[in-house]
């Protein structure tokens, strides 16, 4: 196995409130989907890995991308918005979540592309608790 050292790192979100919050949802096993505005690049491909950091930077978790595809915001499904794995896990939370988010990125559009992944934890990092 590739040294978790050597792979690329991100953290979830856009503070680090949220990122512990869904760095948790990781580790929980309950998020294994996330999006991004395709506006920002593919930052990944499947079979990549890349380390999850908490909202301070510590290191929790190596994931691999399983799935990765582009779809606009108005066309992503109950099935993705569960494997997010926030709020009630319902459409409806997905895309009122989601239209905060990227509202506050200054990005929001209905018809917004979005890079869609679906990962799976390969190796968990340190201690449980630690995000």
């Amino acid at each position: 196995m590739t040294d978790w050292r050597q792979l690329e790192s991100f953290s979830f979100g856009d503070s680090p409130a949220l990122a512990d919050e869904l760095a948790a949802l990781v580790l929980a096993g309950t998020k294994t989907a996330t999006c991004w505005a395709a506006s920002d690049g593919a930052s990944t491909q499947v079979g990549k890995r890349m380390v999850v950091l908490s909202g301070s930077g510590q290191p929790l978790a190596v994931i691999e991308t399983v799935e990765l595809i582009q779809r606009r915001f108005v066309d992503v499904d109950p099935g993705f918005a569960y494997d997010e794995g926030e709020g009630d896990r319902s459409l409806a939370y997905w895309r009122q979540a989601h239209r905060r988010y990227f509202t506050r990125l200054g990005q929001f559009a209905e018809d917004m592309l979005l890079y869609c992944e679906r990962f799976r934890v390969v190796e968990r990092i340190g201690g449980p608790g630690e995000c």
